[in-house]
């Protein structure tokens, strides 16, 4: 059963494709990626062709990116294989969640300095009572942790979040839309919007289909990799 959530009140239905860029350098070392930014591997190169060549068929009202290059490129790369093109609205409310200090570090130490803040021995044990709730935990932690001031808490990030799937919404109200952006970004909106949705990381060029209508978003489908599948070129 699909779930919903009311966010705006508008007419006629729009279907937004929302996928993860392709892997990237900082992605491959197991770093964390922000604000930071690093350029696609050969294997996000790869992926991002496939999920171009999976969506050949998908006929696209606009294209919405973050402003990150990862994303940019992404959208170059799956344009040119899907064989279309359409200008590239870059929206800074689609970065991924800025991490501040941390941004660069590798990842288990920043999970490992969250946990130790919230008295867990290790980041098993975090995980085990913050099941369902670790992204907020994580995203208001590194927030207060982060002296310089640069990081977001939870509030700021949901809600320029939200405020970006709005202003697609407003600005196109039928068809489908395809939007760039990143894999924290995709797994907070699902939290929000259909919660029992969420599952896992999401795959670098995955597909997320979230559509508006009668007042209403509805997640259609989560993390799918059925288009990248179709766009897999066979020896």
């Amino acid at each position: 059963m699909e779930e919903t959530a009311v966010f705006v009140k508008m007419t006629g239905k729009v279907t937004l494709f929302v996928t993860r860029h392709g892997k990237t350098m900082l992605n491959t070392t197991e770093r964390v990626q922000g604000w930071a930014d690093s350029p696609l591997t050969a294997e996000g190169v790869l992926v991002a062709e496939q999920l171009g060549r999976g969506l050949a068929d998908t006929t696209f009202e606009a294209l919405y990116t973050s402003d990150r290059g990862r994303t940019l490129e992404t959208a170059d790369i799956v344009m040119r294989h899907a064989d279309f093109q359409l200008p590239v609205n870059q929206l800074k409310g689609l970065r991924e969640f800025g991490f501040g200090k941390f941004e660069g570090e590798y990842n288990l130490f920043m999970w490992e300095t969250v946990s130790k803040r919230h008295g867990f021995p290790s980041v098993e044990a975090f995980f085990e009572v913050h099941k369902h709730d670790a992204p907020r935990v994580m995203i208001d932690a590194v927030a207060e942790m982060d002296e310089t001031g640069m990081a977001e808490n939870w509030d700021i990030f949901t809600e320029r979040l939200l405020q970006s799937l709005d202003l697609i919404c407003e600005e196109h109200t039928e068809g489908h839309v395809l939007v760039i952006c990143h894999g924290m970004v995709i797994n907070i909106l699902l939290s929000l919007l259909a919660p029992n949705r969420v599952d896992g990381p999401i795959e670098n060029a995955s597909v997320t289909k979230i559509s508006y209508a009668n007042g209403e978003y509805t997640v259609e489908s989560a993390n799918d990799m059925q288009y990248v599948a179709r766009g897999i070129v066979k020896n």
